[in-house]
């Protein structure tokens, strides 16, 4: 009796674990990720094709959706897709303006939704607190980030 009791505890423990850790809460993904040597630690590095060129970036993002305070989408260049304007928290826009200091003449990717859509070379310190994509967002994704971010300028999340 004591151990089905403690099974069914496990069981109850277990199966409210989802609902604390965000369970079925949908958040836009986008990160930020600089580029590196490929000499680095091939697990904490990816290859990408940029400029007909192939470089090698950090796995580990420079800029997360966490580090969002808002976003403003427009119109891309490439038919059919969106560019978005993010503003970021404070902190993260004091870690943009030295990464950024840092690694000038480097490639930044954009990965978004599960792929890779954008690429920027840094050509100057980043010190106004945003960060853009120019292209690659459809708008279903920017749906998403309705959803998951307030507009700049706004307070309150789009449904």
């Amino acid at each position: 009796m004591k151990s089905l009791i403690q099974v069914f505890l496990v069981l109850l423990i277990f199966g409210q674990l989802p609902a604390f850790a965000g369970g079925d809460k949908k958040v836009a993904r986008v990160s930020f990720h600089i580029e590196t040597e490929g000499t680095d630690n091939p697990k904490m590095i990816f290859p990408q094709v940029v400029s007909g060129e192939r470089r090698f970036f950090r796995r580990v993002p420079e800029i997360t959706s966490s580090d969002f305070v808002g976003f403003s989408p427009f119109p891309s260049d490439v038919e059919g897709t969106y560019g978005v304007v993010f503003e970021l928290k404070r902190n993260a826009s004091t870690r943009l303006a030295a990464v950024s200091s840092a690694n000038q003449k480097r490639w930044m990717v954009c990965q978004a939704f599960g792929r890779v859509i954008d690429e920027v070379i840094i050509d100057r310190p980043v010190e106004d607190g945003m960060i853009v994509i120019w292209k690659g967002l459809t708008l279903e994704e920017v749906a998403q980030l309705d959803k998951s971010f307030p507009r700049i300028g706004e307070k309150e999340k789009r449904d």
